[in-house]
């Protein structure tokens, strides 16, 4: 928060053209010393410093929305999960510009604050709040959705997880620390989670969140296959 519209920010692109902040460094620098001292059996796999594998491994996004943090907005969250032969098994999404804070274990719900996580209900496309990453073309799906909107990155998930979005979809080409704590939270809240051809599973490069009852129509939006109410 302290480099949070900070005046001397510095901002870089990396080789595959997203930004990099010395905020985003910085965070990941500070979890993986963090680990290291408390749990040196462990490895980290972050996006800014690379990855290691282990059977128990920290999986880390240092600031998930860098645009947005870069530009003031508030919209982004330090995402971190801890995935043990395999399985994501605990998620935490941090987004302390929005005073939010998600997270989940396995077998223990999913949780904001003292507040505990449950999808919506809502079964039918046209009572349905939906949100689709903006960065690729829009599913027809969505002119038949009662509200529809873009709201992106980490947020999206989280809104299905607390009830207030019924789906989201997410843009081709996410990477696995984009998605691990995502993954284990919309689980635990009760929805599905999977990727673009409907397994769950965070090393995929695309992303569905739903409430569970929608996940097959925007799975076939995502095909570009017919969808109806």
């Amino acid at each position: 928060m302290a480099r949070y519209r900070a005046r001397d920010l510095v901002v870089e692109t990396k080789p595959d053209r997203t930004p990099v902040t010395d905020a985003d460094r910085a965070v990941e620098a500070a979890i993986r010393d963090l680990v290291a001292a408390e749990r040196p059996g462990d490895v980290v796999l972050g996006e800014e410093y690379g990855a290691a594998e282990g059977r128990r491994r920290w999986i880390v996004d240092p600031i998930d929305g860098t645009r947005n943090f870069s530009r003031g907005i508030p919209v982004w969250a330090t995402l971190i999960a801890l995935e043990v032969d395999g399985t994501v098994q605990l998620g935490v999404v941090s987004a302390p510009a929005l005073a939010r804070r998600w997270h989940a274990a396995r077998g223990a719900g999913a949780w904001s604050g003292e507040d505990r996580l449950r999808v919506s209900s809502v079964r039918r496309i046209d009572d349905a709040v939906l949100s689709f990453a903006l960065e690729q073309p829009i599913p027809s799906l969505a002119s038949a959705a009662w509200h529809a909107r873009g709201y992106g990155d980490f947020w999206s998930h989280m809104l299905v997880a607390e009830g207030a979005v019924d789906g989201a979809i997410d843009a081709v080409g996410v990477s696995v620390w984009d998605l691990a704590p995502i993954q284990v939270i919309v689980e635990e809240a009760g929805g599905r989670f999977s990727d673009f051809a409907g397994v769950s599973r965070v090393d995929g490069g695309s992303a569905v969140s739903s409430n569970g009852h929608l996940h097959g129509l925007l799975l076939a939006a995502v095909a570009g296959e017919p969808t109806g109410p």
